[in-house]
């Protein structure tokens, strides 16, 4: 007996020392019951049959569809009016053109008989923009194009065959080919059936001449092998082309709230990227989890399941920036009263399989905003709930599968990035609509712009998860009272003392690295980037006031929260201090007693307020008034060293920040920083054409 309470009491203690109870978050900012109700109706087996019905495969589209409503465009349409969304409606904006295929067709005529490609069997074949062809001619081998090995080739008269890119193709044309076909495939030993979407680009005087067609990287090879054998091959090229007239089509709709003419939440997704290209993950993903997320949402009010909440929640299915620029131009009305967008982009792919991930990518410090730590808190409810682990709680079990009856049973893997404006969210972020944007996005992605972006890369339970991640969130803000903006604000303030705490420690680990000579740089610009991490988390954390309904006893509250966080950045800097202090005794130098210099005292007096020139012509339209300024006002303020960081300064512009803050802010969102004096030189331009006063 004392034996088996001996064992019992040892099992116990291994229990305890070695497997103890982790700290989990698989909490929402919304009741659990109303959480249930959303996992419960998003659907991924609805959403991945709109990527069936939409993108089954990579179709050339008839020329009537062009003259009257794009398939993908009538198809949304449908849909939304089946869910009985009776104000959906397609909204149009002036034409624009694109290059439309007729015919491509490659076939080897000697010494063998045989097609190699045909455009009726994958419009891929033949490279968007083309010209018309009818000629027959030598198949050359050159390598991959360079203009070394141009040199050295006779291709006057002739077709080249390439390995590498059609970027190469003018070089070619200038000396006398006819056209190329190209293997191009950067995947070629993992996928060597993928033809990339890219077409051909030639300017100049041979805009208007060659053709391009792509082969898989199984036939090119073969074809490589042969010319490299010095076989001669020739081939007869027929190209049929044309130009066509479009409108730009958004389909659109709006769920509304008990406040139609109140504060909205918009949805983006591409559903055009070109008109040639119709990839499934890219995007037809991000539109048909669109779909659901209303569908979801309109049947979770209608039955009230869930409570209608005041605010608006629109869709927007958009030609990626060449429909959502006219439409956010045309609605700058609604842009007043946007709160925040959710863009979904390529959000369907099978994650473990294609080693992805599901990335949330955050706005810029330009932008702060309560939203991405809203995604973020149902991103790890997602994660946290569908990821077996061995503990106590969950021992190979996930705690709350979101799982589609038929698609896998992946754990979810994601992460939190910073922002990456390669979308249409960068539209609603930009300075003139200062809407704060973020995307939601698989990455990487190995069919990215390839014929191989077709439905089966695309998985159930991940679209499954992204609807429930949309309308998650979206609801949450939309129906978002006091109770639910304090647990926002709780949630900012929990995430800003981890974000505040990694940028302590980054710069501490600079100043343990630091050596005489870098010493007093290294320590400034740690403590500058301290400041930076702070003021943006102070500025998320104020976002939240616009949710506040009893506005005078919540900033009370708000006010104790920014109070704390200011305390813990107090603390921080003390930190930083001390790891300097330490640092200097290491290399046997004195302490830094930091001390500004003019020019930041100077920048710190500065504090740039936009004008309403900078909304007056809509997306990006105060650029004008910038390339209006005379030569000798650019050459007098030059700024090199914010080439590729003005966008973020402009948006950091916002009549509170001063010239200092700004600066400390943009260096350290980018790997180099920036010079002060270009930062006060830029200001100066900005204020020279009328977009900021100070």
């Amino acid at each position: 007996m004392k034996k088996l309470l001996l064992f019992i009491s040892l099992s116990f203690m291994s229990i305890t020392l070695f497997s103890q109870w982790n700290y989990y978050s698989q909490y929402g900012l919304i009741p659990e019951k109303q959480l249930d109700e959303i996992i419960g109706e998003a659907s991924g087996e609805q959403a991945f049959k709109h990527i069936l019905e939409m993108a089954a495969y990579n179709r050339p589209r008839p020329l009537d569809e062009y003259a009257t409503t794009l398939m993908e465009s009538n198809y949304v349409i449908s849909v939304l009016k089946g869910f009985g969304v009776e104000n959906a409606h397609i909204e149009r904006f002036g034409k624009t053109s694109t290059w439309k295929g007729l015919k491509g067709k490659l076939w080897e005529i000697s010494p063998k008989l045989q097609k190699i490609v045909d455009y009726d069997d994958l419009p891929l074949f033949l490279a968007s923009g083309s010209n018309n062809a009818d000629v027959t001619a030598e198949l050359v081998w050159v390598g991959e194009g360079t203009k070394a090995e141009l040199e050295m080739s006779d291709i006057k008269g002739k077709i080249c065959f390439t390995s590498g890119s059609l970027g190469n193709l003018s070089a070619m044309l200038e000396k006398g080919a006819l056209g190329a076909v190209t293997y191009e495939n950067d995947r070629a030993l993992i996928d060597p059936l993928q033809i990339p979407t890219s077409g051909m680009r030639v300017r100049g005087e041979n805009a208007n001449k060659g053709f391009a067609f792509r082969v898989t990287a199984r036939d090119g090879w073969v074809l490589r092998d042969r010319l490299l054998r010095g076989e001669k091959i020739e081939v007869h090229a027929e190209v049929e082309a044309t130009t066509v007239e479009l409108d730009l089509q958004v389909p659109t709709c709006v769920i509304e709230g008990t406040e139609p003419d109140g504060e909205e939440i918009i949805f983006s997704a591409h559903i055009f990227e070109g008109y040639v290209k119709q990839g499934a993950n890219d995007n037809i993903s991000g539109s048909a989890s669109l779909l659901d997320v209303v569908r979801v949402l309109k049947t979770l009010y209608d039955e009230n399941r869930l409570e209608r909440p005041k605010r608006n929640i629109r869709f927007i299915w958009v030609p990626e920036f060449s429909g959502t620029i006219p439409w956010v131009n045309a609605h700058m009305d609604i842009m007043k009263r946007t709160l925040c967008n959710i863009n979904m982009d390529m959000v369907g792919l099978k994650i473990a399989e294609n080693l992805s991930a599901f990335n949330l990518h955050r706005t810029t410090m330009g932008n702060p905003h309560y939203i991405n730590d809203v995604m973020a808190c149902y991103f790890r409810y997602v994660g946290e709930n569908n990821h077996a682990r061995l503990t106590p709680v969950s021992r190979d079990l996930f705690l709350k599968p979101i799982v589609a009856p038929t698609g896998s049973e992946e754990p979810f893997y994601y992460n939190i990035e910073a922002n990456n404006g390669a979308s249409d969210h960068s539209v609603f972020n930009d300075w003139s609509v200062r809407v704060p944007g973020i995307m939601i996005i698989t990455w990487p992605d190995p069919f990215y712009h390839t014929s191989n972006d077709r439905p089966q890369a695309c998985d159930p339970t991940q679209l499954k998860r992204v609807v429930f991640l949309g309308a998650a969130t979206a609801y949450t803000i939309a129906s978002a009272n006091d109770e639910t903006a304090m647990k926002i604000a709780t949630e900012i303030q929990g995430n800003a003392m981890q974000r505040m705490g990694h940028q302590l420690t980054i710069s501490s680990v600079q100043v343990a690295n630091a050596t005489k000579s870098d010493f007093a740089e290294v320590y400034k610009n740690g403590i500058y980037n301290i400041d930076a991490v702070y003021q943006n988390e102070k500025e998320t954390l104020e976002s939240v006031f616009e949710l506040f309904v009893d506005k005078a006893t919540m900033n009370k509250y708000l006010n104790a929260q920014l109070q704390s966080l200011n305390q813990i950045y107090s603390s921080n800097l003390k930190a930083a201090e001390e790891q300097m202090k330490m640092r200097s005794t290491q290399i046997s130098l004195s302490p830094i007693k930091f001390k500004p210099t003019a020019l930041e005292i100077n920048a710190s007096k500065i504090i740039p307020v936009p004008t309403s020139r900078v909304s007056e012509n809509g997306y990006r339209g105060y650029g004008k008034f910038i390339s209006e300024l005379s030569k000798e006002i650019k050459d007098k303020y030059p700024y090199p060293s914010l080439m590729r960081t003005s966008g973020e300064l402009n948006l950091l512009c916002n009549g509170k920040r001063n010239a200092l803050e700004i600066k400390k802010m943009i260096d350290v969102q980018y790997p180099t920083n920036t010079d002060l004096e270009d930062v006060l030189n830029y200001l100066e331009i900005l204020k020279q054409a009328g977009l900021v006063t100070y």
